[in-house]
């Protein structure tokens, strides 16, 4: 069982988050989007605190997503669930719809929509992930200085890090270089197909200042025509903890229908 947490009353809301990260990513809307929802943030399987999937299951996308479907099922929910994600959890998010198990989808800054993950990708979370297991002393004492922050934490979450309390900036650190599943749910991402049969209402997300996933790596021709593409202005790549109230707002109006 996916370790989650539960807040809200309402129709069901599904929130998943990015790769290396855990359900503590979407804390600054959580509340918000609470006070009309039942909003059920999940850690995805091999991340935060809920287990791999089993080992004759490789992590791809699509078995990520059935497992959730089984998760749901376990939790009483049977017919399709509105579902927003950002980064990683936004393709899983595009993969449930495609798998009419979607009633809505916001996908915020969603991976997948490219040829080929772009190298710079790798490098950079790999990169990250060794120098943190290298000095972590050094690297939390660097994350409670504001500028050092947004600094570090500049490629990730691309702007917007200076928002985050260090204690947060901490845990996200440690949650990005501890996340057991990381190697393996990376080297399975490949290209979100099928997606022009999706039926379900769609809103896809890149803000103006997402610099990981670069416009060439945002096509358009796996989805259908009715998707609503929106950039917002100033979003980063994980815009939640800059603009709460923005991202609250924009998952509220897409999964309303």
């Amino acid at each position: 069982m996916w370790h989650y947490i539960e807040q809200g009353q309402g129709r069901p809301l599904v929130l998943l988050h990015g790769i290396g990260m855990s359900n503590a990513a979407w804390k600054p809307v959580l509340s918000k989007l609470a006070e009309s929802r039942r909003v059920i943030v999940f850690d995805i399987a091999g991340f935060g605190r809920s287990p791999l999937l089993p080992q004759s299951t490789p992590p791809t996308i699509v078995n990520l997503v059935l497992e959730l479907g089984k998760v749901l099922r376990k939790m009483g929910i049977d017919e399709p669930v509105d579902i927003a994600g950002n980064s990683l959890g936004a393709w899983m998010a595009l993969e449930a719809a495609r798998l009419g198990m979607a009633r809505s989808v916001v996908a915020i800054s969603p991976a997948g929509l490219w040829h080929k993950p772009p190298a710079h990708v790798k490098h950079i979370f790999f990169g990250l992930r060794r120098c943190t297991r290298i000095a972590p002393s050094l690297v939390k004492a660097m994350l409670r200085v504001d500028l050092l922050r947004e600094v570090l934490m500049a490629v990730p979450l691309t702007t917007g890090s200076r928002y985050m309390p260090a204690d947060e900036a901490i845990a996200a650190a440690m949650d990005f270089v501890n996340a057991e599943g990381f190697n393996a749910t990376f080297e399975h991402t490949t290209q979100f197909r099928g997606g022009q049969t999706i039926t379900a209402p769609v809103t896809i997300a890149y803000g103006t200042h997402d610099w990981l996933i670069t416009p060439n790596a945002r096509l358009r021709h796996e989805l259908p025509a009715h998707v609503r593409w929106l950039e917002p202005q100033g979003w980063g790549h994980v815009p939640m903890w800059k603009d709460p109230e923005g991202v609250a707002r924009l998952i509220l109006e897409g999964t309303s229908e």
